[in-house]
């Protein structure tokens, strides 16, 4: 039951019919019994200003900001969390008093699925291995370091891509042609590659240690060509749907009270129409 006292939230995006955001939030708000709803806002680039900041003035509690709209929200921001600063780019807006806070959710919600699907590994555990060099990267690679991975390597097509993100992060980071997973603690792919329409990721799995975890950023199709291989190595296999639901967590907690959580029910709800295998 929606009064007149709900909160309101939403997801700002051009397009944004393909969005599970609404489904999840959606679910959350059942689940807990609150006064609110979560709306799929469609916004042109060119008018991404005026619509947020009507959104401020109708009293909505925030809003998260997806494709191609995360680098407009960032330098929209009256203030931003560190994690977003790094990035030069905002998923999560909350509005406070007529202020127009943002932050960056992506890298948290990478770790927490993993400590999900992963249990017991930690990023000190040793070298991670970081396929891609894009906005899901660059948001794995500040999360992994953030948490005290001791070396990362970024391996892209494009290495010129590869070496500004390397030099962004700073750290322990370096640039490879080729995947060097002998002795790597976690590969992680944060390109395309094996999602539905896209080719798949080829790449051998054989020389990662036993204790090594694989993880995917793609969710469509649930279990990637990657993480079948993965398993079938007896590898512990990360999918990417966990970072889609965990990184929703925050906001949601800011905007309706209540940090939620993410288990079976929730991805039943929210997987019901991804394919299972590419």
């Amino acid at each position: 039951m929606i009064t007149g006292k709900a909160r309101l939230a939403g997801v700002l995006g051009w397009p944004v019919s393909h969005s599970r955001s609404p489904r999840l939030h959606g679910f959350w708000l059942r689940r807990h019994g609150i006064d609110g709803a979560y709306l799929p806002l469609p916004v042109a680039p060119e008018g991404f200003e005026a619509a947020v900041r009507g959104l401020v003035a109708l009293g909505f509690r925030g809003a998260n900001v997806t494709i191609p709209h995360k680098e407009a929200a960032f330098a929209l921001c009256d203030a931003v969390d560190e994690a977003a600063r790094r990035m030069g780019a905002v998923n999560t807006l909350v509005f406070e008093e007529g202020r127009i806070l943002g932050s960056n959710t992506d890298g948290f919600g990478f770790l927490q699925s993993i400590a999900e699907q992963a249990p017991g590994w930690a990023a000190a555990d040793g070298p991670a291995v970081l396929l891609g060099a894009g906005g899901a990267a660059r948001a794995i690679g500040s999360a992994l370091l953030d948490a005290g991975c001791p070396r990362l390597i970024l391996v892209n097509r494009n290495v010129a891509r590869a070496e500004a993100l390397a030099k962004a992060l700073g750290g322990p980071v370096s640039v490879a042609a080729t995947p060097p997973l002998a002795g790597a603690a976690l590969l992680v792919n944060a390109t395309s590659l094996g999602m539905v329409g896209q080719p798949p990721l080829a790449i051998d799995l054989a020389p990662l240690p036993g204790h090594a975890v694989v993880a995917d950023a793609v969710y469509v199709p649930l279990e990637t060509p990657l993480l079948a291989a993965a398993r079938a190595r007896g590898l512990r296999a990360v999918d990417g749907l966990g970072m889609l639901l965990h990184q929703a967590r925050p906001g949601f907690a800011r905007w309706f009270g209540t940090m939620p959580e993410v288990d079976a029910a929730l991805r039943e709800v929210v997987a019901a129409d991804i394919p299972r295998t590419a």
